[in-house]
């Protein structure tokens, strides 16, 4: 469920009903002088720390998932139907394109979201304005979740991502730099 009204000028895109959209969906039904000439972005997520928010703001509102976190995520994450989920792949899939290359122009990461975003907006000309959290899963500090079996199966799920974007293939603790 999305908290926010979503549109989207592309009709095909919009059918999807929801916002986490590829590079490849997106080139696919845009021309190449519009594709060409967008200023095209996108936000990462240590690989860690999102595993843990998608697990948990799925699961919200189901009293057997409190508790047995842990548990739970490593059963997931061994299911194909719940690895090829939007919001679990890894995110290079979402923003390669056919060649395994980036398809945007710039990456931001969420560790950084305000400066990324205001970044963008730098480049697009527009003024920056405060971000304020919005949908939000409740959860402790990620790294809290993470014992060695769920560590292993996290980092070799997320491989391409660690590579490409450059996170650490071990949770950090709370207060460690991203």
């Amino acid at each position: 469920m999305l908290t926010a009204r979503q549109t989207l000028p592309v009709q095909e895109l919009a059918d999807l009903g929801h916002g986490h959209i590829s590079a490849r969906q997106a080139r696919t039904h845009l021309p190449d002088d519009v594709w060409h000439s967008y200023f095209k972005f996108a936000f990462v997520r240590n690989p860690f720390d999102r595993f843990v928010s998608v697990c948990c703001f799925l699961n919200r509102g189901r009293p057997e998932f409190s508790g047995n976190e842990a548990a739970f995520m490593k059963r997931a994450l061994s299911r194909p139907q719940f690895r090829r989920r939007v919001l679990v792949i890894p995110q290079t899939r979402l923003l390669m394109d056919a060649g395994g290359r980036s398809a945007m122009n710039y990456i931001g990461c969420y560790e950084s979201l305000q400066s990324s975003y205001d970044e963008v907006c730098r480049h697009l000309g527009i003024p920056a304005t405060s971000l304020t959290p919005a949908n939000a899963s409740a959860h402790h500090d990620y790294a809290r979740y993470y014992d060695d079996e769920l560590t292993q199966a996290v980092a070799d799920f997320y491989a391409e991502d660690f590579a490409a974007f450059g996170y650490p293939r071990r949770p950090a603790a709370a207060g460690d730099p991203p």
